[in-house]
């Protein structure tokens, strides 16, 4: 008996009571958190691991992409609030009013704030950005950011991203004729060249010299992106920052990307900081185009932003520009093509205002508003950015008569709400016209789709425009099918946003003569 398995009986016995005092003290920790949330246990909840809780299904479900489609399916099976296990409790909801006012009330009164996780991963995309800041550090960006994405501030680009439209149109019409077109890689293109004009100078014309950097090329830069955005969510989730260094094809490909960027952004930014402090080559340098870009009005009016924030701050509004509204383009044609009724009052619509103007400008652009109806449906079936960030409660509140502990995290389904018939009657019908009541006493459908209280989407009114004028010219040039049906809707994955498997592919029918 002088020895306990193997070893002498005092080292033996040691070891026995430290294991026994880690289990106890591991024990006695989980017991007070079980305490603190009890609360959140009355909710229905997915079946779990006993010790992993739900991060086996959450990883399993980031690795095939489909996030999104795991939460949908919870919020169907376990109603509009149930929670989930990740170490702490997620509360999620799924009823549009009730996340609007959520998110409205919480981020006014301060008992609610993005969570240290998310905002954690937003800031290893490659520095600390805006989406990830809370109080002052983000009041600043925003302060800066807001004129430039106002209403007022993204109608004088009109023309640019009317140019980008034009290059989509003349690139299908040069397609070759009863062949199958995938829109989704063209609507990327055209997000990616309007939001890289705004933001960075770079003509809309690829065959344009941009002098300040490197030419924009599409498929590396996407590519890039995808690499940041996919690393975001493994991280929200549970990934480990370190493990960016570890010597791993995905630890590799970040590297990779954080390069691409650094080459195609560092020297526009280094003029733009050279024009901000009034060096006098720096004006020759800089074409008339990049000296209007937010790039160099943001420089120049924020002595807080240096090379080092500059850099993923521009990173962020790139990734943000593009995909959003690429993706909900491309199931605004899906569902059109689905639904004769609407196509055919969308072209309709088009029609008169082109009879009546020739050209769409800021005053016949008001005449479109059942193309802002359609915009805005297919945002609420196909919620692209579902999933992009979480709150978590400071202090204890109570939610819909829910008792929520400080600490939870609050989620959503956005493909859940959309679907809330309490908030949008005949919620599998795609019908554009339920936002555009003209009864002042019936309140508007909630729009929640580009979020809502302070941090509300920054490019919404870019993403309406650049949506609205693309629709608007293929329906006066196109009409289409899908090549796939509605497989193409349904046939879903998610990167960090939703996007069509298939690439929509479509055939194209000119429509000749074109109405004038």
């Amino acid at each position: 008996m002088g020895q306990l398995l193997g070893m002498p009986f005092s080292a033996g016995l040691g070891l026995l009571v430290i294991g026994m005092g880690v289990v106890g003290v591991w024990g006695w920790r989980r017991w007070l958190k079980m305490q603190r949330y009890k609360s959140l246990r009355s909710l229905p909840s997915p079946p779990k691991h006993w010790l992993l809780g739900h991060i086996p299904p959450l990883l399993a479900a980031i690795k095939n992409r489909q996030l999104f489609q795991i939460l949908f399916d919870w919020s169907q099976e376990f109603g509009p609030k149930c929670v989930y296990w990740v170490g702490y409790p997620v509360v999620m909801l799924s009823q549009a009013k009730l996340i609007d006012n959520t998110i409205v009330q919480g981020t006014r009164d301060g008992s609610l704030v993005r969570t240290g996780q998310s905002q954690r991963a937003w800031n290893e995309l490659m520095g600390p950005i805006m989406i990830g800041q809370e109080g002052a550090e983000w009041q600043w960006r925003r302060k800066a950011w807001n004129p430039e994405f106002s209403s007022s501030g993204i109608n004088h680009y009109l023309g640019l991203v009317d140019q980008a439209c034009s290059q989509v149109i003349a690139d299908l019409h040069a397609a070759p004729p009863n062949e199958p077109v995938p829109l989704d890689p063209l609507f990327v293109e055209l997000t990616m060249r309007v939001i890289a004009a705004l933001v960075l100078g770079i003509p809309i014309d690829p065959d344009e010299p941009s002098p300040e950097g490197p030419p924009l090329a599409i498929e590396p830069t996407y590519n890039a992106m995808a690499v940041l955005t996919y690393r975001f969510l493994r991280v929200a989730v549970g990934e480990k920052a370190w493990q960016k260094y570890l010597p791993t094809q995905a630890a590799k490909d970040y590297w990779a990307a954080r390069r691409h960027f650094e080459t195609f952004l560092a020297s526009r930014i280094d003029l733009a900081l050279q024009l901000r402090d009034g060096e006098p080559a720096a004006l020759a340098k800089a074409s008339p185009l990049f000296q209007q870009s937010m790039l160099v009005k943001i420089a120049a009016k924020e002595p807080r932003y240096t090379r080092a924030t500059l850099l993923p701050e521009i990173i962020e509004m790139l990734i943000a520009g593009t995909d959003t509204t690429a993706h909900t383009l491309s199931f605004a044609v899906g569902e059109l093509a689905l639904n004769p009724d609407a196509f055919e009052k969308a072209q309709a619509t088009v029609d008169r205002v082109f009879e009546r103007h020739d050209t769409i400008t800021l005053t016949s652009l008001k005449e479109l508003g059942y193309l802002s109806g359609v915009i805005k449906e297919t945002l609420r079936l196909y919620s692209v950015a579902s999933g992009t960030t979480s709150l978590q409660a400071t202090r204890d509140i109570v939610v819909d008569g829910l008792e929520i502990p400080a600490g939870t995290r609050l989620f959503w389904s956005m493909l859940g709400a959309g679907r809330d018939p309490d908030a949008y009657p005949h919620p599998e019908k795609f019908w554009p016209d339920r936002w555009l009541s003209d009864d002042r006493h019936v309140p508007a459908p909630p729009m929640i789709d580009f979020g809502s209280g302070p941090h509300r989407c920054l490019g919404e009114h870019l993403a309406m425009l650049e949506s609205t004028l693309m629709l608007a010219q293929l329906l006066r040039h196109f009409s289409w099918e899908l090549v796939n049906g509605r497989s193409s809707l349904e046939n879903l994955k998610q990167n960090l946003l939703i996007y069509p498997v298939d690439r929509m592919p479509v055939y194209l029918q000119s429509r000749s003569p074109v109405v004038a």
